[in-house]
């Protein structure tokens, strides 16, 4: 059966590139495709029916036609612009940090429904609740897991003893636990405290509306983050280029 040159897809904005003088190379990310590239002829000038709709950030409902090198958005219509989080800086910068995840963990044209519903349905947690960090931490837990990437939380990775309730070590380099009789043996770990241990146990087992109730203090925040962003820099081999601007509206807040 023949691929149809023309197709719909739902997609979200992850990143636009400026391509001449009125063109627009948009990386979106879509249910059954996981990540494409597709070009948005003329979508920069003022006439333009496509302009208003091909923000970053935004969920769209597009149609494409198939090309050579990239598929050509014909139409686009924007089913979410998620208003709330483009008034607030500190929402925007959450969401662009979530949609540049996606963008550096994936390859194109590997679908990936899971990634999609969890991307969707954190821009809309950022944008409509004030846990924007913890929908962020709960965000990278599971995009791990949907990737290939999920941490070991409930035994050593190294001897597969159970892990006992009392400070442990996150390995960076294996993406879980060792007990502290095998910390030695991993290049690169760090202390995981039992409260640490405990909330990523519950994160990794329960949807998002229960792990919200779990009450994280400011200090317990701060050490998953540095857990996960570790991880994930260890996965990517670099940082993120909007974790440097999120560390600075952090500490101006």
């Amino acid at each position: 059966m023949s691929t149809p040159k023309v197709y719909k897809t739902e997609a979200i904005v992850l990143k636009r590139i400026i391509l001449g003088e009125a063109d627009k190379i948009l990386v979106l990310y879509t249910p059954d495709m996981g990540k494409i590239s597709a070009i948005a002829k003329g979508s920069r000038r003022p006439k333009s029916k496509l302009s208003g709709h091909l923000e970053l950030l935004t969920h769209c409902q597009m149609m494409l036609a198939r090309g050579q090198n990239l598929d050509v958005i014909s139409q686009s219509e924007t089913i979410s612009g998620f208003l709330q989080l483009r008034d607030d800086l500190w929402r925007t910068s959450l969401a662009l940090y979530a949609v540049e995840l996606v963008d550096q963990l994936t390859e194109e044209h590997i679908g990936n429904f899971p990634v999609y519903r969890l991307l969707l349905e954190t821009l809309q947690h950022i944008s409509e609740s004030d846990d924007g960090e913890l929908a962020l931490r709960y965000f990278e837990l599971h995009l791990l897991t949907h990737l290939g990437y999920k941490p070991e939380l409930r035994e050593c990775l190294r001897c597969k003893a159970q892990i006992e309730p009392k400070e442990n070590y996150f390995s960076i380099s294996d993406g879980g636990v060792l007990c502290p009789k095998c910390r030695t043996k991993a290049l690169l770990c760090r202390p995981i405290s039992l409260n640490a241990l405990k909330t990523l146990r519950y994160w990794q087992s329960n949807d998002y509306e229960k792990s919200r109730k779990v009450k994280v203090s400011a200090e317990l925040m701060q050490e998953l983050e540095i857990i996960l962003r570790q991880y994930i820099r260890y996965i990517l081999e670099r940082d993120l280029k909007s974790t440097a601007w999120l560390d600075r509206l952090k500490r101006e807040k």
